[in-house]
């Protein structure tokens, strides 16, 4: 079956389930493999739960015309979210970066949103599958779409800048995450530039941090449709100034001879570049300063990227959805410089660092001793290997620094709790 055709079905059944506990009757179920898993084997079951039909590519589970047959389920869900994103004819705008693109992401949508009827990927649907079925979840009425993409390797931003065909690209910035995947620093720019290649290429337009050198490097030799800047210096489209950050940003921004100002729901200087880009999208896309705003200033950041939490006994900054070596350093450097008599942190382990693990483990803990803080306690195994050149708390576990912090409470503190997802620091927000 061709994917036209296969896309006619979809255009009658539009909901797209890879997951049998998650069938929503009249859907279409795409029977994806994974490292332990083969969901042909559940291709019947998730008929009988109520999908409409099921793509699969294992000839032995097809019994009959619910079964849609191909070579392979994963390439033709993609095949077939750009067949969808094309139909749309709507303005597509990709972004990503090693940090801040979830945040970027939601910014950029809270502002368009006050002008068009937009869609932007939910959660963190920002791979080889979950593009896709972000671009398969965006309905006709819609006027703009935001998708986020996310990379650990080399191609893959090439791979999904193909399926989403982005007219706008934004990289919020390049730093050291994934840096296993991508072979080092320099192999981190090479891959997230795959955005900038694709851009070119296809006579897009591009928004770029003029404050950043890295990406001002990366831009070398290309050529664009159009290449919008917004920065500090006065140069280009929004310049603008960080007026307060206590905890929360306030904003001064200027355009074409005119000042405006803004606060925000977002704490970490390192979200001021994020709102300019923010703005800098939103002018492009003929929004007024007050929409812009407005935009911004309802804006309230979830799924513990940039909250501030109130507990009972502390303030906490919880920023443990993700962290690799440059998010970590700016997250401190936010925290330095916040107002509050005592602080800590509480901060895990980071992945995917391969050769750099050590060595970047230990860069954060003597970035730690460039400051006083009423306490520090590090969780995981990388951190733990340094329990012994270091005056911090050491934990293997966060399960063992809950168990210490029951028995050793925070009282009247300012905390950042800051790690890799995989270290389910979450859990020690009920004892802060």
């Amino acid at each position: 079956m061709s994917i036209s055709e296969i896309y006619d079905i979809y255009l009658k059944h539009p909901i797209v389930c890879t997951d049998t506990r998650k069938i929503s009757s009249g859907c279409l179920f795409f029977a994806l493999k994974g490292d332990k898993f083969d969901a042909n084997q559940f291709a019947e079951e998730a008929l009988k739960q109520g999908a409409a039909f099921a793509v699969v590519d294992d000839i032995n589970v097809v019994k009959g015309d619910k079964f849609i047959l191909v070579d392979d389920v994963l390439k033709t869900l993609q095949y077939l979210a750009t067949h969808h994103r094309k139909a749309l004819k709507i303005p597509v705008i990709g972004l990503t970066g090693s940090n801040g693109k979830t945040t970027t992401k939601e910014l950029i949508n809270a502002v368009l949103a006050q002008k068009y009827n937009t869609y932007a990927t939910l959660g963190n649907l920002n791979n080889h599958i979950g593009v896709p079925l972000t671009l398969l979840a965006i309905t006709q009425d819609k006027e703009l779409a935001i998708v986020e993409m996310g990379a650990n390797h080399q191609q893959e931003i090439a791979m999904l800048s193909e399926i989403c065909q982005p007219d706008f690209g934004l990289i919020t910035n390049v730093g050291k995450a994934h840096l296993e995947g991508f072979g080092g620093f320099e192999g981190v720019k090479k891959g997230k530039g795959e955005l900038y290649t694709f851009l070119e290429e296809a006579g897009g337009t591009v928004f770029v941090n003029e404050d950043n050198l890295h990406l001002q490097d990366m831009l070398k030799h290309k050529k664009f449709k159009e290449t919008i800047f917004y920065g500090s210096s006065g140069k280009g489209l929004v310049n603008g100034k960080l007026l307060a950050n206590n905890p929360f940003l306030e904003v001064e921004w200027q355009h074409n001879g005119e000042t405006f100002k803004v606060k925000s729901q977002l704490t970490g200087t390192y979200n001021f570049e994020n709102i300019l880009a923010a703005i800098a999208i939103g002018l492009k896309l003929g929004l007024k300063a007050e929409e812009i705003n407005r935009g911004i200033a309802v804006y309230a950041p979830q799924n513990n990227r940039s909250q501030v939490i109130a507990t009972s006994r502390n303030t906490v900054i919880g920023d443990f959805y993700n962290a690799n070596p440059s998010s970590m350093q700016v997250a401190i450097d936010n925290l330095v410089k916040l107002e509050a008599t005592d602080k800590a942190l509480i901060l895990g382990d980071m992945f995917e660092l391969g050769d750099e693990t050590l060595a970047e483990h230990t860069a954060i803990a003597d970035k730690i001793q460039e400051h006083q803080f009423k306490g520090v306690y590090l969780v995981g195994e990388y951190f733990y290997e340094l329990k012994d050149k270091y005056p911090y708390q050491f934990f293997k576990t966060a399960d063992a620094c809950k168990e210490y912090l029951i028995e050793n409470p925070l009282k009247n503190q300012l905390i950042l709790l800051k790690g890799s997802r995989g270290m389910k620091l979450e859990v020690l927000l009920e004892v802060l």
